[in-house]
């Protein structure tokens, strides 16, 4: 899988890597438009991103408008709305306002309140069908031992 971690946040930034590294690519943007360059690179390279790990708060352009811009480039591009990358908001902020925007107004697939705990998130992933689930994957080892 191929991820992209967008936070200002070294920490933040850091502790997402090391959780989501075992599950794919990881690469890093500080900001809003390093989202955006690296949206369009990897588009332009045909490999586009399964996830984006994208904070709401953040200088120069917040995720909120990166996110917009996400999913206007994926329609200009005709890319298939079951194929939109997934894009999990991340913020330390708790506001019904926040999550209204990045869902109804944005897209995201879903959304993630700091700090955020390793289980929630790969619980997450494996809800999305990013990575297996145990279960599925130890009964169908079952099944063919």
């Amino acid at each position: 899988m191929r991820i992209l971690i967008v936070e200002d946040d070294f920490t933040s930034r850091r502790l997402l890597q090391l959780m989501l590294g075992p599950y794919g690519t990881c690469d890093i943007a500080v900001n809003g438009i390093e989202a955006l360059k690296a949206f369009d690179m990897a588009h332009a390279e045909n490999n586009p991103y399964q996830l984006i790990c994208l904070d709401i708060m953040m200088p120069e352009m917040d995720g909120q408008e990166a996110l917009k811009q996400i999913r206007a480039r994926e329609k200009a591009l005709g890319v298939d709305p079951q194929y939109e990358v997934r894009v999990i908001m991340t913020t330390c902020v708790d506001s019904p306002r926040a999550v209204i925007e990045a869902y109804y107004h944005g897209g995201c697939t879903s959304y993630l309140v700091k700090p955020i705990e390793k289980t929630k998130l790969l619980s997450l992933l494996r809800d999305l069908d990013l990575i297996p689930n145990r279960e599925r994957s130890a009964g169908a080892t079952t099944a063919r031992g």
